[in-house]
């Protein structure tokens, strides 16, 4: 079962392909999106990845969290559903 993760801190270089790149390198990655405003379709610095399993999950948020990413350091965290 595929387990989505909330990263936040994002510069807003980083786009939709960065991202899985970023993360592909940790394990087996579903998707990747990063966030954007609807109106000016910029970056909103935070975005989501889906990785295949709960424990490439584990070790991409150990591996990644508070790590630099295009000269901003990253928060990676499971993601909450939004009930």
């Amino acid at each position: 079962m595929s387990t989505k993760l909330f990263v936040g801190s994002l510069p807003w270089s980083v786009d939709d392909q960065k991202l899985m790149e970023t993360f592909k390198t940790h394990g087996n990655v579903v998707s990747a999106k990063v966030i954007t405003d609807r109106t000016t379709g910029r970056s909103r610095g935070f975005g989501f990845v889906e990785m295949e399993s709960a424990d490439d999950a584990q070790k991409a948020t150990r591996a990644l969290n508070d790590s630099e990413l295009s000269g901003r350091n990253i928060v990676v965290n499971e993601a909450k559903s939004r009930d």
